[in-house]
């Protein structure tokens, strides 16, 4: 939480986890375009140990935006 959403979806394909998903954590529907510009405020499924190939959601908002 609090990284980028483009380097919190490098961490994770790093770590083993493809399929992964992105969603406004806003309310608004935006899509991320440019990861860069975007903040992770919240991720599914939460801390902990989970098998590859399940799927990870990354809820962001647009950088200076508070989450």
């Amino acid at each position: 939480m609090g990284e980028n959403l483009q380097f919190a979806q490098d961490s994770a394909q790093a770590a083993g986890f493809y399929l992964l998903d992105d969603q406004d954590a806003s309310g608004l529907g935006r899509l991320q375009v440019m990861d860069r510009n975007w903040t992770v405020c919240s991720r599914e499924p939460g801390p902990g140990t989970y098998p590859v190939d399940m799927k990870v959601t990354l809820h962001a908002v647009k950088a200076g935006v508070s989450c």
